[in-house]
């Protein structure tokens, strides 16, 4: 069940496949007998940052606990003592920058900031040249996808039918404290 469709210009299936790219750490679940749940954040070396693959287990863990019948609430926490620190910036780099350099690129300017000034300066760049009207979305459409890919992912974990938690330890930062706001209470450590 996910918010956005292609409609939206949200192919699932494709930023899946994208995200599989930027493996590392895990998001992991158990669910006791007496209906609590404790999903775990496991990427310690990142501070718990998600990687592409985390988002991905974040998304069928959600699925998993839609259907739980015996769910009553739910604990999510980060290992060794972090909670989240958002996403990994390399993953989000990575994901977003070859689209964007390759059009750049493509249209003969420099950088990025090039790119943005001659958007601002009406397609013109510093030396008088124009160019075909660029949209920055074009720039950041993966970037885009990918955090419509974690928004529904953290709306269907808001509306679960569970109490949920927030066991914050450490620092929650970026979507880490996104995450956070997903669940019904906050507890810091």
């Amino acid at each position: 069940m996910s918010l956005y469709n292609h409609t939206h210009g949200f192919e699932e299936k494709e930023i899946k496949k994208k995200l599989q790219q930027f493996t590392g750490g895990s998001v992991s679940l158990s669910k006791k007998e007496d209906g609590i749940g404790i999903l775990t954040l496991n990427n310690p070396k990142l501070m718990n940052a998600f990687t592409g693959t985390m988002m991905i287990e974040l998304q069928e863990k959600v699925a998993e606990l839609e259907n739980w019948e015996d769910g009553k609430g739910l604990i999510i926490h980060g290992a060794e003592n972090t909670f989240c620190s958002g996403s990994d910036l390399n993953a989000v780099r990575l994901l977003s920058s070859p689209q964007a350099m390759s059009l750049i690129e493509g249209l003969g300017m420099g950088s990025v900031k090039e790119c943005h000034r001659a958007v601002l300066d009406k397609n013109e760049n510093a030396s008088g040249k124009s160019y075909p009207f660029v949209r920055l979305e074009v720039c950041l459409e993966d970037g885009m996808n990918m955090c419509m890919f974690m928004q529904n992912s953290l709306t269907r974990l808001m509306r679960l039918p569970l109490i949920t938690v927030a066991l914050v330890q450490g620092k929650a930062l970026g979507g880490g404290a996104e995450l956070t706001t997903a669940c019904d209470f906050r507890a810091m450590k």
